[in-house]
């Protein structure tokens, strides 16, 4: 696999006379791809049925002339004023009933029928006239799915197609659904909330008091069906008039919708990389570890959506659509990377896989919402500082070796229908599923452990040592048989298995594992301030469950209670959601054979097969296998 870099451009944002002057600066630059277009409706139709596609072809063919190889957006996140005007109902509705209005980007409810049909309209046309186009060597459709919140729309539209999706879900004689079947599977008896038909169930929102999390998670579960949908919709009008890949940029640590299922309609899954902005405004990180690194960004965090991504693309394809090149302009905080942090962050990505990395953007815009957000050249064309460190990479990959990841010895599944359900009743302020899996993650790496993402239906594990199911609170049987089957250890819990795909607690109670008497009697949530010590070091935070039953006991807390409980011989279930330090002493308890490294803070180790990455995250230099690694240094070295 050959890595490359490219960048993000906007030349309806500049004179026409400048392209072909960005266009070599790039290509000397050694960039192979250009994205263009996901913003630009208004001046593809500036008036319905109207196009002007006279400066879109030109600017592909200056691009081209270069060298340069376009990956074109289709613009559906920015519909026009006028295609709001025509159908008003078509904006979002937020959680208070409130109305989110023109005047940004992304203002579309994705059930609404009439703004799909438009979409289809410009898809089609752009289709149409670029789909055969020699310079066009990928697709994006849309941008950045649920952005900004938008994936939950509390509107009139969503209400009447969440009620069709229901009856779908609960299908009876006719097209009129079996309510009596739904009823029953939410527990409507409770607070007398049966209904006598499909047309009385509203929304999950502005209810007195908290809603059935049967209709909150059944909600969530349709409202991904509808970005599937319409992700569905875009490919299948670039696929019948263009052979070039289609790929869809995600955002860190979004998770209201089902990527794994949009991606099963695509060819490459892409991400969209802000380091420092995501330490700030989304990784859930103490006040602490933002300070320690503001200017290098977690050490986990975009390592974590690489692994992931990796697993949402086709045979493993993944890009970073957009990375981070100097201070972003949306967080609360927007400090300047470390010097080398840019190089740092591209050369992880391709340790974990990535084709191609592409950096946002390629001029700071002088004006709008993003003009506080930094380029590889500033406003006036002059190289801002992340310019120097992708030149730098470049001239670094003409001696890298081609390869692709290889096989894991750690596997640790996600699944987005477990976040949908944590997030309707996390039973404990912070707790989320995300989290829960994360922390694992993060104890793999301060071992040096590599880790797949495995997507919840797999079923084969082979090959893997250790395979991690945290907090996936519905578990089909036939995973329990495999996970049961792997030939590696397993670790499951917290609330594995605890709810029936409706919601309901199901009986025997959870984990409900096959050939165990394992129960778990009592779920607490805990203070913050209250940690759980465990025996031998570390603690317990956030969650604890009360077992029964079980084989071997491997991890107690510091009252006796049983903590880690062999279910079967290669099963181990987790009744609580540890620090670092209980995670990380239970992975090298299990699983004795992997080969852990206790790195220093700050440093993280990546295999791929062919080499070994060293990346120091932290402010000061680290000794590692004889050399002194600067803060922001990458060492790399073929595998032994």
């Amino acid at each position: 696999m050959k890595r490359t870099l490219g960048v993000c451009y906007y030349p309806e944002h500049w004179p026409e006379t400048q392209w072909a002057e960005d266009a070599a600066r790039m290509a000397d630059l050694g960039l192979t791809w250009v994205r263009i277009g996901e913003f630009a409706w208004k001046r593809m139709e500036p008036v319905e049925g109207q196009y002007d596609w006279g400066w879109l072809d030109r600017a592909i063919e200056t691009l081209g002339a270069a060298g340069l190889r376009v990956v074109l957006g289709t613009p559906t996140a920015t519909p026009p004023a006028w295609v709001v005007a025509k159908h008003p109902d078509m904006l979002p509705v937020d959680v208070e009933g409130r109305v989110r209005g023109y005047g940004s980007r992304r203002h579309y409810c994705f059930s609404h029928a009439g703004y799909l049909e438009e979409c289809r309209k410009i898809v089609s046309a752009m289709a149409k006239r670029y789909g055969r186009n020699a310079h066009i060597a990928a697709w994006q459709t849309d941008n950045e799915y649920s952005c900004h919140d938008t994936v939950l729309s509390y509107s009139d539209c969503a209400r009447s197609a969440f009620g069709d999706w229901l009856r779908g879900q609960f299908p009876g004689a006719g097209n009129d659904g079996d309510i009596d079947a739904l009823n029953a599977a939410w527990g409507n008896v409770f607070w007398s909330m049966d209904y006598d038909d499909f047309d009385q169930i509203g929304l999950p929102n502005l209810t007195v008091t908290e809603t059935n999390p049967a209709h909150a998670h059944a909600f969530r579960r349709f409202a991904s069906d509808q970005v599937v949908a319409f992700n569905r919709a875009q490919v299948d009008i670039l696929r019948a008039h263009s052979d070039a890949p289609i790929a869809h940029n995600y955002m860190g640590r979004i998770t209201d919708f089902d990527h794994f299922k949009v991606g099963a309609d695509l060819d490459i899954a892409s991400w969209d990389s802000y380091p420092l902005g995501f330490l700030e405004d989304r990784s859930g990180a103490t006040d602490a570890h933002q300070r320690a690194y503001a200017r290098q960004g977690d050490p986990d965090f975009q390592a974590f959506h690489h692994d992931l991504y990796r697993a949402v693309g086709k045979d493993g394809r993944w890009w970073i659509m957009e990375q981070q090149p100097g201070p972003v302009n949306w967080a609360p905080y927007n400090p300047a990377p470390l010097p080398g942090m840019v190089r740092l962050w591209t050369w992880e990505a391709f340790a974990h896989g990535a084709e191609a990395v592409c950096y946002f953007r390629w001029r700071q815009a002088p004006f709008a919402q993003e003009q506080m957000h930094a380029g590889l050249l500033r406003p006036d064309s002059v190289e801002a500082e992340a310019f120097g460190e992708a030149a730098e990479v470049m001239a670094e990959l003409a001696d890298a070796p081609d390869v692709s990841p290889a096989q894991a010895p750690v596997g640790i599944m996600f699944d987005y229908d477990a976040d949908a359900m944590w997030t309707v009743q996390p039973h404990g302020t912070d707790l989320s599923y995300f989290g829960l899996v994360f922390d694992w993650y993060r104890a793999c790496r301060k071992l040096g452990l590599s880790v797949d993402i495995l997507p919840p239906d797999t079923r084969d594990f082979d090959g893997y040592d250790l395979v991690m199911v945290p907090g996936m609170m519905h578990m089909s049987d036939d995973l329990k048989d495999a996970l049961n089957a792997a030939s590696g250890q397993v670790i499951l819990g917290p609330r594995s298995g605890a709810r029936d795909a409706h919601f309901t607690i199901p009986t025997p109670l959870p984990p409900a594992w096959p050939g165990s008497d394992l129960v778990v009697e009592r779920v607490q949530s805990i203070r913050p301030d209250l940690p759980m010590p465990v025996k031998g070091g570390g603690a317990v935070i956030g969650y604890l469950e009360q077992l029964g039953g079980g084989e071997a006991c491997i991890l107690h807390t510091e009252d006796n209670a049983p903590l880690a409980v062999r279910c079967a011989p290669r099963v181990t279930y987790m009744a609580g959601w540890g620090d670092d330090a209980v995670h990380m002493r239970l992975i090298q308890m299990v699983a004795p054979n992997l080969a852990t490294h206790n790195l220093p803070e700050g440093l993280r180790r990546r295999e791929t097969g062919a080499e070994v990455f060293w990346f120091n995250y932290a402010d000061h230099p680290i000794e590692i296998e004889g050399e002194i690694l600067q803060p922001a240094g990458v060492l790399r070295h073929a595998a032994m």
